[in-house]
């Protein structure tokens, strides 16, 4: 039996939001404008369920600065592989970046950065699995479905609100 799919849009700093749920879970969080990866387009619910509205207010939060970490609940979809690469993600400091090449030393798979960087980009949760904070090797912004101005933008915010941590340079 297949759950009903609840669909809403939100205007946030990055631009608009496609934010999809069943009942329970977050499905997805599309940027409507990502030249790169277009949002589903899905038609918008009449009604939502709780759990639209808490992802709204979590994000709303986040881009005032005061959210580092979420708790709206979530659904992750894909191979096995693919959900390990998306839980490694979310054990990534707000405010800070690690390599693809780092992320695959974390998974204990070295040679597997193409497939951590192709999993990466599956994504559908984006900025509730923070695959903003993957960076190239040498520091550069690379890979990133919802564009990479986008991406800059998300991890100069994580900088400008973290007290504390390592500020980093961002190409």
């Amino acid at each position: 039996m297949e759950l009903k799919r609840y669909t809403a849009y939100f205007t946030f700093p990055v631009g608009q939001l496609e934010i999809s749920s069943d009942e329970s879970y977050i499905l997805s969080i599309w940027f409507t404008d990502a030249q790169k990866r277009q949002a589903p387009n899905l038609p918008e619910s009449t009604v939502v369920p709780p759990v639209i509205d808490q992802c709204i207010a979590e994000l709303g939060e986040y881009f005032a600065g005061t959210r580092k970490e979420f708790s709206v609940p979530y659904l992750l979809q894909g191979t096995d592989f693919q959900i390990n690469v998306w839980n490694e993600l979310t054990k990534i400091p707000y405010g800070q970046t690690i390599t693809y090449g780092q992320q695959a030393a974390r998974l204990q798979n070295e040679k597997a950065i193409r497939a951590v960087g192709t999993s990466n980009g599956l994504n559908r949760l984006s900025i509730l699995i923070p695959c903003h904070r993957v960076i190239g090797a040498n520091g550069s912004l690379v890979g990133y479905g919802g564009d990479l101005w986008v991406k800059k933008w998300l991890l100069e915010h994580e900088q400008k609100h973290s007290s504390g941590l390592v500020q980093m340079r961002l190409f």
